[in-house]
């Protein structure tokens, strides 16, 4: 009996072995892959990988972040269509998600994603959602000009009397939405004339902070730039010879303009995509792009901790990252002017 009962022992063990051999075996089959997401980032560098690395610290979703100009990487887009590898696209500015949006790229956000936010700074058919905000501004150096001296409306730079002392960027996203504003508000012949004057008249630069470097080391009296772009250098630098001037009335001068994201419909990984959405529209997401960044949060209820003018105080025109669209009218008055 005893005997038995010792084989009987002896053959369960050794199936139990078997199966638990044959579930380690078989288990890699069944385990799901960590997920990786592809970020397509326009933003700043840093601003991307700073939002990647918070993100797989609160998810454990690594994000794979591509870096490239917005306009280069949504022409990628496109031309890669349903075989693109970007799951969510991230862009300085809002017209290459407007044109990717219009031309079915884009994946609704989800609903809660776009109640977070002030439905004018999203899209209105939901594909893209406007991230952080920053004004336009002119930069300008007081051992030059006076405050006072600087003019009510940004059209006027583009007059004589400012011959050498303003500078542009006309490559920048930003400028160019300046110009479709200025389209939108007072027409395109306006705008031609506002082009045609700075492009005589002013002093062009290859990027904001090379122009913004200028008017600090007093080679020109004052730029059209970004709002953020000086506090990024007080920043690096501490005190700072030059200061900011806010357009009031609603001009031209004082547009709001977006950092804009969006789902790709082709992304192998909709639902985590649409989670790196959220957190990006989420309390905290904002906090780590605007503490890497001087831009303000996009959320319902947040305000800036960068010690910037507040929004609420910004009198822009009633101009939405919608109403821009794709800012072709604007590229193709650059081309015509010779400005690209």
């Amino acid at each position: 009996m005893m005997l038995r009962n010792t084989r009987l022992a002896t053959s369960l063990l050794r199936g139990l072995t078997l199966t638990i051999l044959g579930l380690a075996l078989t288990a890699p089959a069944y385990a799901a892959d960590p997920v990786t997401l592809t970020l397509y980032n326009g933003q700043h560098k840093e601003v991307g990988d700073n939002l990647a690395k918070a993100f797989e610290a609160k998810t454990g979703i690594h994000v794979n972040v591509r870096k490239g100009s917005s306009n280069q990487l949504a022409s990628q887009i496109m031309e890669e269509g349903d075989r693109s590898p970007a799951d969510v696209f991230y862009a300085e500015e809002s017209p290459p998600l407007n044109n990717l949006g219009e031309q079915g790229f884009l994946a609704k956000a989800n609903d809660s994603t776009l109640q977070a936010l002030p439905k004018e700074y999203v899209a209105a058919n939901g594909t893209w959602i406007g991230v952080t905000a920053r004004t336009r501004v002119v930069a300008f150096n007081p051992k030059l000009i006076k405050e006072g001296e600087l003019p009510k409306t940004v059209l006027d730079f583009a007059k004589p009397e400012w011959q050498g002392k303003v500078g542009f960027v006309p490559t920048s996203g930003a400028f160019q939405e300046q110009a479709v504003a200025i389209i939108k508000l007072h027409g395109r012949d306006a705008a031609e004339e506002w082009l045609t004057g700075l492009r005589a008249f002013g002093k062009t630069y290859t990027n904001n902070m090379v122009a913004l470097k200028a008017v600090e080391n007093g080679e020109v009296a004052a730029v059209l730039v970004n709002n953020y772009y000086w506090f990024a250098l007080q920043k690096e630098k501490g005190n700072l010879d030059s200061k900011l001037y806010y357009f009031t009335d609603g001009d031209a001068g004082g547009l709001v303009t977006v950092s804009s994201a969006g789902v790709l419909k082709a992304s192998k990984h909709p639902k985590e995509a649409q989670q790196l959405l959220a957190y990006m529209a989420s309390e905290e997401g904002q906090r780590v792009i605007t503490n890497t960044t001087a831009e303000y949060p996009m959320r319902k209820g947040m305000v800036s901790d960068r010690g910037l003018k507040p929004f609420d105080e910004l009198q822009p025109p009633k101009i939405t990252p919608a109403d821009l669209g794709n800012a072709e009218e604007a590229l193709d008055l650059e081309r015509d002017t010779g400005l690209l």
